[in-house]
């Protein structure tokens, strides 16, 4: 169904009834909870902000790894795909892309050596944050914080520390 289907459609219910499909979906689904949430009080979205950078914290946490290692950046993933969703002001967005960087490169240097897929995961991460970041206009804002994620790499050495250096220096001068 369109988008014009779909309003023809709406048109024909009551208020009431428009009322109860609202609530029911804001009852169903969390994206519609969430969206109702800063629609009807945009101050929300920094709460909102809250959560989705605690899950991320979460699921790099040192002392949860052992059965997470695998799953950490779908679901790190998953919530900045969520809160995106919520078309948040672009600095909050990239607060979050560059907090699971941060999560991952300190995880690195706490736990010690980690899977392959872990490096490559953290540096396509930081990849698609800087690019969001220029996209943006908002790489010099983040630039301490992507700098220290460079450092944080750099004590792992070997493949990854060049590979953020690469990933880095493409987007910062040397």
């Amino acid at each position: 169904m369109s988008k014009i289907e779909l309003k023809k459609e709406l048109q024909k219910l009551t208020k009431e009834q428009l009322i109860e499909q609202i609530t029911e979906l804001y009852s169903m689904y969390k994206p519609v909870k969430e969206h109702y949430k800063i629609f009807l009080n945009p101050n929300n979205m920094q709460d909102l902000f809250e959560q989705y950078k605690a899950i991320i914290v979460n699921k790099f946490n040192p002392a949860r790894i052992a059965w997470n290692i695998r799953t950490c950046f779908p679901a790190a993933k998953k919530a900045i795909k969520e809160f995106s969703a919520l078309k948040p002001p672009p600095k909050l967005l990239a607060d979050l892309w560059i907090t699971l960087v941060e999560n991952a490169c300190d995880l690195t240097d706490q736990y010690g050596d980690m899977p392959e897929q872990h490096y490559d995961n953290t540096m396509d991460c930081f990849e698609k944050a800087l690019t969001y970041m220029k996209k943006v206009g908002l790489l010099n804002d983040f630039k301490p914080r992507c700098k220290k994620c460079l450092k944080d790499a750099i004590k792992c050495g070997g493949g990854f520390s060049d590979g953020m250096s690469d990933v880095y220096y493409e987007y910062f001068e040397k």
